[in-house]
């Protein structure tokens, strides 16, 4: 455990490393809130994920859209899959019996529930920076009035497509209990940060309206919980984009075909892929996609919730919701 616990630091280190040199990492993330993950360790924040205490599965839940709840995403046995993972080498965030889940954070108390967001850390698929990314930017929207979710879905080795059935079946988990929730069942976003942007989009793009799991693998049984769909009315690309780990997709025709939802893009001027998040852009506006971008001055990747874009993004959002 010692050895695989220092392989886990030395991966995080080195991308850590390897991203501050690219200039991408933001000046007070890298002071405080990165510096606060990466002194966590990778393998304790594995070893939470695999301890955490889930009240059931999401097909047999009793949510309470008063408290904070945790539910498995898949039936003991019957989780999509297309990778065989048997054993962590150490390479790996989660061990083989990792199952996905879902954490709600309901809306602070007096506050009017405007819909719901999903919300995906991003991590390079390596790793999930819940902490900045999931349960920090949930605290600031609940306050906003959306019930949160965070979606803790797979990483390596498994494939971006897996983790996006993940996602996908997260969202038919909110919109069957909407009335639980309090929300309207259309007033559904997802959202990502980096690869978790990344594993949004292929959602949106692939497995989203009632598209199940015997799409990627013939062995799944579909339940009642596939019955419901998985679209999404907005996405939140937050230094992130549709297409693959560092290179975004221009796709046009795919873009067009897949009706996509409104998408709002935020990023720093001084992240590395700004090349990558404009050209994203303008090829979903030439597919007709509504599309609402910033661009934070004197700021890299990895911002998390700081440069003052969550109220934007709010805006953007009871917009969007006001037209369902």
């Amino acid at each position: 455990m010692k050895l695989k616990k220092i392989i886990m630091e030395i991966l995080v280190l080195g991308c850590f490393v390897l991203l501050t040199a690219c200039g991408n990492i933001s000046t007070s993330r890298t002071n405080d809130t990165e510096t606060d993950e990466l002194d966590m360790g990778l393998e304790e924040r594995a070893e939470t994920a695999q301890n955490i205490e889930a009240q059931g599965t999401v097909l047999s839940a009793i949510p309470n859209g008063k408290v904070s709840q945790t539910f498995y995403l898949w039936e003991d046995g019957n989780m999509p899959a297309i990778t065989e993972y048997t054993e962590n080498n150490g390479n790996y965030f989660d061990d083989p019996d990792f199952r996905p889940y879902v954490t709600s954070y309901p809306v602070t108390d007096g506050v009017q529930r405007k819909g719901a967001v999903l919300i995906c850390a991003g991590g390079a698929f390596q790793f999930r920076s819940d902490e900045s990314e999931g349960i920090m930017i949930a605290e600031e929207l609940t306050r906003l009035g959306y019930q949160c979710f965070v979606v803790d879905y797979r990483l390596r080795p498994y494939t971006q497509e897996e983790g996006a059935l993940d996602l996908a079946r997260a969202v038919r988990f909110v919109r069957k209990n909407a009335d639980a929730y309090g929300i309207n069942e259309k007033n559904i976003a997802v959202m990502g940060f980096s690869a978790g942007g990344i594993l949004a989009g292929e959602m949106l793009l692939n497995y989203d309206g009632t598209v199940n799991g015997t799409s990627l693998d013939e062995s799944y049984v579909p339940d009642q919980l596939d019955e419901v769909s998985a679209d999404a009315a907005a996405d939140g690309m937050i230094y992130s984009f549709y297409g693959r780990l560092s290179v975004a997709s221009d796709d046009v025709e795919k873009f067009r075909s897949a009706d996509l939802p409104p998408t709002y893009f935020c990023y720093g001027d001084r992240d590395p892929f700004v090349d990558q998040f404009e050209k994203c852009i303008a090829a979903l506006k030439e597919a007709g996609v509504r599309v609402e971008s910033h661009e934070l001055e004197n700021t890299g990747h990895g911002f998390g919730p700081e440069g003052n874009w969550i109220p934007d993004y709010d805006r953007f959002l009871q917009d969007i919701f006001s037209e369902e």
